[in-house]
């Protein structure tokens, strides 16, 4: 650290998913340790860091409006010195964010996380050249090791692995974010002590792909092995596993979640499609049968476990058949709860010159329709869950004061809806887990009353 650091004060906002966050509290930390301010907000900062999505055409065009509502803070209408933008657009558009965004000083690809000091320093230090840009290799893990400045309150996220190797038609992950690189075993261990120690309850595993754990450094699937080793840290409650792709879904995995109490019965599987022919095209490695069989195999080894899915509308040659095969099997499947994105073209994929387009108008339509019958699924889903007595672990308060707001097993943070319990006079302790009740539900919510018993 030099002097120079000193007061410096540097906000970061991060865009997109839950390993997007663990990449913006590991720049925290890094930036704490070389002896900056960090602050929530930009009405203050010096230094702005936007650490970007640039998965779809949507998180893109956020990314661009951040960064320009950003630019407001700019001198000499604001105090803010610096603009940095990080992450997946970065990686994607550098040439093109400095060029088209002159509010920008800086971009920082991917790779350089960790190098997130040395460029604000170059700006800020008159006696040096300023980076403007640090992009090369997509991905890396090295930024993982430096800690992190935990941002949420309730749970912690823990990244097993950075990018991926499948070659999803539709996919630019590889692009960003390189091959698949998972962290070894004894750093991932390490951080989840130090999680347990700060007194992190629940740990979500994060990657691209998850069951692809160790298939690099040993050449076999070690996501069990992993689940083990975090489990027998003795004040970690929870092990929620997010990411989870169907050819990676074993019968060594089903009996690892199966018997460890400490792993939630939930699992966050992305399918994309029910059709054949759209499965094939989209470069997917299963088909509609093998969803089938490990759907089946799973809800037979573990009757309460909640599952979660996406699937993509509107990829290209996707037909009415296609679409109607899609929306019988999700009857069939019954995803507790379940997310849709319209197709999205992305540069640099196969899919992005691929012929006979669907039209716009039909793709939005689709995801309407498809929704609509999602919406009758999930409530079948908490029906099913009413009168059933579960834990509960309390996040927050409604602004009203009526509920806290918690999540069960059956529910992950930021993607998922919640379990609503009523405020009585006995005031709830937020982080806490109590037994909760479900006396009501929507479409979505559940609604629940505490019980006499409460775990903590």
């Amino acid at each position: 650290m030099t002097l120079i650091h000193q007061g410096i004060r540097v906000a970061i906002v991060t865009l997109g998913c839950s390993k997007n966050l663990v990449d913006a509290e590991c720049m925290s930390m890094i930036l704490e340790n070389n002896g900056y301010t960090l602050l929530s907000s930009f009405e203050n900062a010096d230094v702005i860091v936007i650490n970007t999505c640039g998965f779809i055409e949507s998180a893109k065009s956020e990314a661009i409006d951040m960064i320009l509502s950003a630019a407001d803070y700019k001198k000499p209408r604001g105090p803010v010195s610096y603009i940095i933008v990080t992450g997946c657009l970065s990686q994607r558009y550098p040439d093109e964010i400095l060029s088209d965004l002159p509010e920008v000083d800086a971009v920082l690809g991917t790779g350089h996380y960790g190098d997130i000091h040395k460029v604000i320093s170059s700006l800020i230090d008159p006696s040096v050249k300023p980076i403007r840009s640090m992009v090369s290799n997509a991905g890396g893990i090295s930024h993982l090791t430096a800690g992190r400045k935990v941002s949420t309150e309730t749970y912690a996220w823990l990244k097993i692995a950075e990018g991926c190797s499948h070659s999803c038609a539709y996919c630019a992950i590889p692009i960003i974010r390189g091959p698949l690189v998972s962290r070894p075993m004894e750093d991932i261990l390490q951080e989840a002590g130090e999680l347990a120690e700060q007194g992190f309850e629940e740990i979500i595993l994060a990657a691209q792909d998850t069951t692809s754990y160790g298939m690099d450094i040993c050449g076999k699937r070690i996501l069990p092995e992993l689940l083990s080793a975090i489990s027998r840290i003795e004040s970690i409650r929870s092990i929620r596993i997010m990411y989870a792709y169907i050819d990676g879904i074993t019968d060594d995995l089903i009996r690892e979640i199966k018997s460890n109490p400490k792993i939630a019965h939930y699992l966050d599987i992305p399918v994309q499609h029910a059709s054949d022919d759209v499965l094939k095209r989209m470069g997917r490695r299963d088909r509609a049968d093998d969803i089938s069989f490990v759907i089946q195999k799973l809800r037979r080894e573990i009757p309460d476990i909640i599952l979660r899915s996406t699937v993509i509308v509107g990829f290209p040659g996707e037909t009415d058949d296609d679409f109607d095969e899609l929306l019988r099997m999700l009857e069939v499947w019954s995803f507790d709860r379940l997310g849709c994105f319209v197709f999205s073209p992305e540069e640099g994929t196969r899919a992005f010159s691929m012929s006979n387009p669907v039209d716009s108008d039909i793709a939005l339509d689709r995801f309407e329709r498809l929704m609509s019958l999602q919406r009758e699924i999930s409530f079948r889903s908490n029906q099913k869950r009413m009168n059933s007595v579960v834990t509960v672990t309390i996040d927050s308060v409604s602004e009203d004061g009526i509920f806290y707001i918690g999540r069960s097993y059956g529910e992950a943070p930021e993607v998922d809806p919640s379990i609503l319990v009523l405020a009585t006079s006995n005031e709830l302790k937020l982080g806490k887990r109590y037994r909760v009740r479900l006396v009501d539900c929507s479409t979505y919510d559940m609604t629940g009353v505490t019980t006499d018993e409460c775990s903590q």
